[in-house]
């Protein structure tokens, strides 16, 4: 047996155990419905797979008002799963054997009703000091405080001590990230040893705690001056021109769980040579995945976005197949990167449509791509051996790595 089928037996075993309530339970308070199929149109396994519902279609092609209710169930085969809407999508992760067909239930109340409450799978946060002042570079004094929104000092640098963990932070159930929300702009990596929400309690008990490991898990990354993780940038006169130097910076959480988080993060003014651009980064995971899908938006006709993965001795270097018709590809590196001394695999998924150059310099693994209208869409994820049940060998992370493109190259379908 498979270790992806075993995967798969216990958490569809966990899904009937957890399951929210039955049909019949819901039907009085959500006595409206519409069914659409949701298919897996691949001969793989997949658990915990994303799926988005447009509820302007489903409105549409049923002619019925749906939009206007604001709160919808999600029933398969009779019992609810967890949803969330954001703006007029329905999201939600659903497993499915290979080239299964689900029928499902979208429910919806015919007048106003309580908002059904879900396990949090996905989580997104900023938490600055108020209650203090800076001195200089420095903020003294204050009590972190979660905010939905910011616009970044003008004297905020790293290290003031002014946002917890340096700048946002987003997880699922698998794994934590952050990036410093300073002249850095650098993506890093939070291993979890449990799959509870953690980042609301991190940092809490000392500045900088978050690198001593703890029953939650830690920062496992070193970050430098390299790009990290799939941090943004450009490719200018030879060399990584990460985001330094910006007129403004305005931070805002669009999404925050259950089933997805997403952060919006607008550059004004970002200065790369003689020329300014505005850039927008869109950072959002779902529940059940390490991917972080990175959603770029860049003004006027920069011709090139670079991110990358920070170097690291002693580990393997892997690249995807480019001799094949896939749509998606990736590098990758695994070995003890971990500051913990251990296994870590990090990855980059990027069209092969947008691949301008592989290339590297004295500190980075390089992907340089090419914006499309100014847009650009790419992933990264991290895969850390001391997560519940985590990938521990080389073959494992590999497996990963291709089942991944996989899924990227033929996503999960709706037929409305």
């Amino acid at each position: 047996m498979s270790r992806q089928f075993f995967h798969w037996i216990i958490i569809a075993a966990l899904s009937v155990l957890l399951a929210c309530k039955p049909g019949d339970e819901l039907a009085k308070s959500y006595p409206g419905k519409i069914t659409i199929n949701v298919e897996n149109p691949t001969d793989l396994l997949r658990v915990d797979s994303f799926v988005g519902v447009n509820l302007s279609k489903v409105a549409e092609k049923c002619q019925k008002p749906v939009l206007d209710k604001g709160s919808f169930v999600v029933m398969i085969e009779g019992r609810e799963v967890p949803s969330q809407l954001a703006d007029n999508w329905l999201y939600f992760t659903a497993d499915f054997a290979p080239w299964e067909k689900k029928k499902v239930t979208i429910r919806y109340p015919l007048e106003s009703v309580e908002e059904q409450q879900y396990p949090q799978r996905a989580h997104a946060e900023l938490s600055k000091k108020v209650g203090g002042h800076f001195e200089g570079n420095h903020y003294i004094g204050g009590q972190f405080q979660p905010v939905s929104c910011e616009k970044v000092p003008k004297v905020h640098v790293d290290h003031d001590t002014y946002y917890r963990f340096e700048g946002p932070g987003w997880e699922s159930d698998k794994v934590g990230y952050r990036f410093y929300l300073d002249q850095r702009n650098r993506i890093d990596i939070f291993g979890k040893k449990v799959t509870q929400m953690v980042l609301p309690n991190v940092e809490l008990d000392g500045f900088d705690s978050y690198h001593e490991m703890s029953d939650w898990g830690a920062d496992i990354f070193k970050v430098g001056e390299s790009l990290g993780i799939g941090s943004i940038g450009t490719f200018f006169n030879g060399a990584v021109q990460q985001i330094y130097e910006t007129d403004s910076i305005y931070f805002k959480i669009l999404s925050d769980g259950p089933v997805v988080a997403e952060m919006q993060t607008k550059y004004y003014d970002w200065k790369v040579g003689d020329r300014n651009y505005d850039l927008q980064s869109n950072l959002s995971i779902h529940a059940g995945s390490r991917l972080t899908k990175h959603k770029v938006k860049v003004s006027d006709d920069l011709e090139n976005l670079v991110t990358g993965l920070i170097k690291t001795d002693g580990c393997d270097y892997i690249r995807g197949d480019f001799q094949t018709n896939s749509k998606w590809n990736y590098i990758a590196l695994w070995g003890k990167q971990s500051l913990m001394g251990d296994n870590l695999g990090t990855a980059l998924f990027f069209r092969n449509a947008d691949l301008i150059e592989i290339s590297d310099d004295e500190l980075n693994h390089l992907v340089i791509l090419k914006p499309e209208a100014g847009k650009l869409n790419y992933y990264f994820a991290a895969a850390w051996e001391g997560e519940p049940d985590g990938v521990k060998t080389r073959a494992e992370f590999v497996d990963y790595l291709d089942q991944t493109v996989q899924e990227l190259n033929v996503p999960i379908k709706v037929i409305y």
